[in-house]
């Protein structure tokens, strides 16, 4: 048993109890986090933040152990703030802003409960439990598109000739592709946390916990560059002998192990002293102890304002119809609808609630036109609209279509991304066989009526229509043509769209109007 100082058996019994209610409020946002560090190789490295966090506070009880804890009130003012965030991120079934909000109530329960002078002692501890949250996915297709750069320019410069098409490339002995495990993110998110626990360890001028955290992000990003570089170079000396199919994961981790020693080695030849134990701060006020009245009063309070925002939630879930949507093709004039894909190729969007893929047929003659429509209702995780792993291609996978081109066009005022696929491996399109197949797609977010490009405005979008009770009703548009058909400048698609958007667009407000009468 802990032999607690008198003065913390209350304080740290209502803490207790907040973070259990908080526990038992918000178990699917904490439950959802879990599932992704067991899920994902980028975040395995949030299992030992707890526990991490925890031993920190361990080592400052000495420093604790002097103060009298009493509840400070005016932290509650952010509580508000904290559960709007997690709504609106329960709304638009986003993860990062329901997790941060989750680990931030958890965090502001100690100033509130404790005190601003607990809550200062142990503020890394406390900041450090953040990166268990995780967050930083989306930097994927960005690492990617510099790894390969990187690697591309590389090769030219040792002499190696390169044809490179997006994110894959071919070289004398083979052709090589920076799929997401190349990326480097795995090894960013590991060392930005493991660099800022070193930082905080070892240093006490924050100048130098700064400088090493910046030398902890630009480290595995450059490492990373010369391990895909390194990777190709073995496969290309040794005739694709060595550095291809799972080695070359093994030889990254191994590259990147020595590349980390190296920098915590050179770091601690600067190392300071450790600090010397905090006293208990002066003046007659830090060492009165609050009555068991204003403890209640402030347990009762913290309870109130976590239970609102599920509450909250609770209510606007009753909103919207949870009807299953139909979708059908609008008849349009001059155009001929049949049902089934227009080429092997089809869209990665994950368990819409409805579907429609198929192709319009020009009565006249010309080119056809795919359309695909994906319908999602009654959002939640696995089943949300705007994520990360809907996308046109799966890189990752064996069906042959790989992104090669991406941009913006506008019809009428109204911005559509734009993307071109290539449904053929870039090695035999350089290898002198067929032409490979080629898309244009042009793609909309349909949120509750308005469209969208941007994913977070579409999020937030959705997030609000789903606060007013509005239901959460949205869908993602793509329409896509043959590249040999679409004329320049993709004019078999802009005039499809300009002629047709409206009577698109009226079919999915009436999917989302008739369903929504129905329920009521």
């Amino acid at each position: 048993m802990l032999n607690l100082p008198k003065p913390w058996r209350l304080p740290l019994l209502g803490l207790l109890l907040a973070w259990t209610l908080l526990a038992a409020l918000y178990w699917d946002t904490g439950a959802a986090m879990v599932f992704i560090w067991n899920r994902s190789e980028t975040f395995a490295h949030a299992w030992v933040v707890p526990p991490i966090s925890a031993w920190l506070v361990w080592r400052l009880r000495t420093d604790l152990a002097v103060l009298s804890p009493r509840p400070a009130l005016r932290w509650l003012w952010l509580m508000p703030p904290l559960g709007l965030l997690w709504l609106l991120g329960e709304l638009a079934a986003a993860n990062a802003p329901t997790q941060f909000a989750l680990v931030g109530m958890f965090v502001l329960m100690v100033p509130a409960l404790l005190g601003t002078e607990v809550a200062r002692r142990v503020a890394f501890p406390l900041g450090f439990l953040f990166f268990a949250v995780p967050f930083g996915d989306f930097l994927t297709p960005w690492l990617m598109d510099r790894t390969a750069d990187f690697t591309v320019i590389a090769l030219r410069a040792t002499g190696i000739p390169v044809f490179r098409e997006a994110l894959q490339f071919v070289i004398p002995t083979g052709s090589w592709s920076v799929v997401q495990a190349c990326s480097g993110i795995r090894y960013l998110m590991a060392s930005v946390m493991v660099g800022t626990l070193f930082a905080y360890l070892n240093y006490r001028s924050h100048t130098k916990r700064w400088v090493f955290v910046g030398v902890a992000i630009v480290t595995p990003l450059v490492a990373n560059w010369l391990r895909a570089y390194m990777i190709v170079m073995l496969g290309h000396l040794s005739g694709n002998e060595l550095a291809v199919g799972v080695d070359h994961l093994i030889y990254g981790w191994v590259f990147f192990g020595i590349i980390m020693l190296a920098m915590f080695m050179i770091g601690a030849r600067w190392t300071d002293a450790d600090p010397e134990p905090q006293p208990a701060p002066a003046g007659a006020d830090a060492a009165r102890v609050a009555s068991p009245a204003r403890w209640s009063g402030a347990c009762a309070l913290v309870l109130l304002l976590l239970a609102l925002p599920p509450v909250l939630r609770a209510q606007s879930a009753r909103a919207g119809s949870h009807a299953e949507p139909v979708l059908a093709a609008p008849a349009l004039p001059g155009w001929t609808w049949q049902a089934g894909p227009l080429t092997s190729w089809s869209p990665q969007f994950e368990n819409p609630a409805a579907a429609l893929h198929g192709r319009f047929v020009p009565d006249a003659g010309g080119s056809t036109v795919g359309v695909y429509i994906g319908y999602y209702r009654d959002q939640r995780q696995g089943r949300q609209l705007v994520t990360s792993v809907n996308r046109l291609v799966n890189d990752d996978t064996n069906d042959g279509w790989t992104q090669t081109a991406a941009g913006q066009a506008a019809v009428d005022s109204q911005a559509w991304r734009t993307g071109e696929l290539r449904g053929q491996a870039l090695r035999q399109v350089v290898g002198g066989g067929a032409e490979a197949p080629r898309l244009r797609v042009w793609q909309v977010y349909w949120i509750n009526g308005r469209p969208f490009i941007s994913d977070w405005q579409a999020k937030l979008h959705g997030a609000w229509q789903s606060l007013l009770g509005q239901g959460d009703d949205a869908a993602v548009v793509l329409v896509y043509a043959d590249k040999s058909t679409a004329g320049p400048d993709d004019a078999v698609l802009r005039d499809f769209l300009r002629a047709h958007w409206v009577t698109l667009d009226t079919a999915l407000r009436g999917v989302r109007d008739r369903d929504a009468a129905r329920q009521h």
